[in-house]
Formats: structure tokens, sequence, C-alpha cells
């Protein structure tokens, strides 16, 4: 299956490809919804990150958002080979965007051009009340930090739970256009980003894959499922592309 796999991708035009957890495991970064992710060590983790207790106790969110997202750290990871990957798809002048549920930024530090982050990004904060914008070496200089405009308390660029989504429609319009949907890394869980690959399904001319290590109750949506680890799958796909 990996060469007609390698077959597909290197014949598509037009690849949207959607990204989960998994791609990032590789890269040091743990899956936090898996069994052995950070959101098991505490049932209250959601209502901590919610939008609700921001504004309830931002001094408190602050400290609990830096600890499970050990935003210490982000600094220290790099893509894997599964990052350069998509952004070698972007030879030949193809149509390449990512549509990823990732927080840490890597597609983009590894080059991808397009990249819509369908759940926001660890990497910036925002004053929630004159919009300007913080990088994530000037929030990790203070405890709290605020906006040195106006001195309210910045918010995270991250999706936070009570968010409205607000990158779907844009990532429709993107999987419309495509002859070819990759999906990688993802259990297909979330909603409603795991409605994606139903616009996929429905369109004649876009070939769908799912590579994944486990199963997902959207299995059936694709023309082309592996259950393999991704880093072994990608490495095989390459050497027939």
């Amino acid at each position: 299956m990996h060469e007609t796999i390698a077959l597909h991708i290197k014949s598509a035009e037009q690849i949207a490809i959607l990204t989960g957890a998994g791609v990032s495991t590789a890269s040091g970064i743990p899956d936090f919804r898996s069994s052995e992710g950070l959101w098991t060590e505490d049932h209250d983790r959601e209502y901590y990150m919610s939008t609700d207790y921001f504004f309830h106790d931002p001094e408190d969110f602050w400290k609990k958002y830096k600890a499970i997202f050990r935003m210490k750290l982000l600094k220290n990871y790099r893509p894997n080979l599964v990052h350069q990957f998509i952004k070698e798809l972007e030879a030949d002048d193809r149509d390449v965007s990512v549509i990823t549920q990732n927080v840490d930024g890597l597609h983009s530090l590894a080059g991808s051009s397009r990249v819509l982050e369908y759940h926001g990004t660890l990497n910036r904060s925002s004053c929630p009340d004159c919009g300007r914008s913080y990088s994530l070496d000037e929030v990790m200089r203070v405890a709290v930090p605020v906006c040195e405009d106006c001195g309210s308390v910045l918010k995270p660029d991250v999706l936070l739970f009570g968010d409205l989504i607000t990158a779907h429609d844009e990532a429709e319009s993107i999987i419309e256009k495509a002859d070819l949907l990759l999906v990688m890394g993802t259990s297909l869980f979330v909603t409603p980003f795991n409605l994606l690959p139903y616009l996929a399904y429905e369109q004649e001319n876009t070939t769908t894959i799912l590579i994944n290590n486990e199963p997902t109750d959207k299995d059936h949506l694709f023309d082309y499922v592996m259950h393999e680890d991704l880093s072994e799958a990608i490495t095989e796909i390459k050497e027939n592309m």
C-alpha cells in the first residue's frame, strides 16, 4: 500500500493535509488527550483551560496554562521527518495546504507555506481589549503578561474551551479545492475538526488517505487507510516516491 499511496501523493496537484497530535509526538511533544497525556492527570484541566476561567482568574489561569503546556520547553521542540515531508511536497509548484489541530507551530517552523492553525497557536498571545499581539518570548518574561498599551491581561492565541471555532469555513474551502486529502496522526475525535473528512468523502475527484497508529471511527470515509507508526509509514512512502 505504501507504493500506491506514494503514487497518489506524487500525482496530486492540490493537496490538503489534516494533522493531529501524532505528527508532533515524534518531536517529543506529548499527546495531551492520549491515555499517557497530561489531560488524564487532572480532570479539571478543561475547566482551567477555558475562556470562562481566564476571565474569572487570569493570574491563576496563566500559572496553570504555562504548566500544562510546558511553555518553558516549547522552544526546545523541533520539526521531525513528518513535518519535513509535508514541506517537501510543495516542490514542483504544487499547492499544499496544512490544516492542523496542533498548536506548537512546528509546521511553520519546518517551512510549510500554507498552514491553517485550526486550534490556534501557543507561540502568540493577544490583548483581548486592543488586539495587540505578543510573541512567546515576550509572554515568558513575566508570570502574568499584560498589554503594554492598555494594561489588560493577555489571552493566549490558542483556542480555549468555550472559544468559538473561526477557521472551519476556511478549512472547508481548502478541502473543496483539493484533489487529494491526506490525514495524519489524528484520531478524528474532536468536533468540528472531525467533520472535515466528510467533505472530501462527498467529492468524486478527491482521493482520501488516512495514516494513524490506531483505527478511528472515521476510517470508512477514506479510500486508503494505514494503521502504522507515522514516522515509519512516511519513511516507506518517501522511498516509493
